[in-house]
């Protein structure tokens, strides 16, 4: 492992045994794991960096190997920060106490599906009884919510999970399935000779996006100055650099009901983490 990565990809047990004034000086910050941790640890270097930078803080890079790893971590509260889907979000603000700091403002979420350019599925109907790949069961725009549709729709499907938004789009353009769920930006940010072989073949219905959120043990000035640092990012140059690589135009300041459209929808598939 490179010493990027060495930086970047360890997750301590910091969250375990660092108390009282360390807390002030660094934080884990955790990211949902649509796609590889390399790529991960390359794409969110230069903001963590910037927050460095802005707030005077230390922030460790920190993710999983695949989502439900990620969602366990956020139940044993591993991360200071963490950057969530819409739906863990919800979940672990009522269930965790994590609290919303900021979210992308130029576009919301919405999941999608893709095929093969040379495909022959040209309808969702076409689905029926096929496999089709998803990140993770409790992925949001890229599983959960195309899952919802196609069932009211009436098409059944049989979901298989391969881990993470990466391996949808590399199963489905090697022919392992005939469709695949996932989102633009990750869709958007694929590698081109993998991209080229896809289309997007539908889209769901648009959400609020991924939230940036912290732990309830985090004080309270701290996590406003990460907020309004992340809703300023836009406003430079080198803050727009490094949104550049996350496919993000600008951030904007959030309230925990930003997300009462996810809400809504009541979702229940995580609650087995209550258990």
């Amino acid at each position: 492992m490179n010493k990027l990565l060495k930086r970047f990809a360890t997750v301590g047990v910091l969250a375990a045994t660092i108390s009282g004034q360390a807390w002030a000086e660094t934080f884990t910050f955790g990211v949902v794991p649509q796609q590889s941790a390399t790529k991960l640890a390359k794409v969110w270097g230069p903001v963590l960096k910037h927050l460095e930078d802005k707030t005077g803080m230390q922030f460790q890079f920190a993710t999983a190997t695949d989502i439900p790893t990620f969602e366990q971590r956020l139940m044993d509260g591993v991360y200071d920060f963490a950057y969530m889907n819409p739906y863990h979000f919800t979940f672990f603000n009522e269930h965790k106490g994590y609290t919303a700091l900021a979210h992308r403002a130029d576009k919301k979420i919405q999941g999608l599906l893709v095929t093969r350019t040379d495909s022959s599925i040209a309808e969702l109907s076409q689905l029926e009884g096929k496999e089709v790949a998803f990140p993770s069961p409790a992925a949001f725009a890229a599983s959960l919510v195309p899952r919802g549709e196609l069932a009211a729709m009436g098409i059944t499907i049989t979901p298989r999970y391969v881990s993470s938004h990466d391996s949808v789009y590399l199963g489905v353009s090697r022919e392992f399935f005939l469709a695949g769920g996932g989102i633009g930006r990750t869709f958007n940010n694929s590698k081109d000779d993998i991209k080229s072989q896809l289309k997007v073949l539908w889209k769901t219905e648009e959400y609020t996006p991924h939230a940036f959120a912290n732990h309830p043990r985090v004080d309270a000035d701290i996590a406003k100055k990460v907020s309004a640092t992340l809703a300023d990012m836009s406003n430079s140059e080198e803050g727009k650099a490094a949104l550049s690589g996350l496919g993000i135009q600008s951030l904007r300041a959030a309230n925990d009901s930003d997300w009462d459209d996810v809400r809504a929808l009541k979702l229940t598939l995580l609650d087995s983490l209550l258990d």
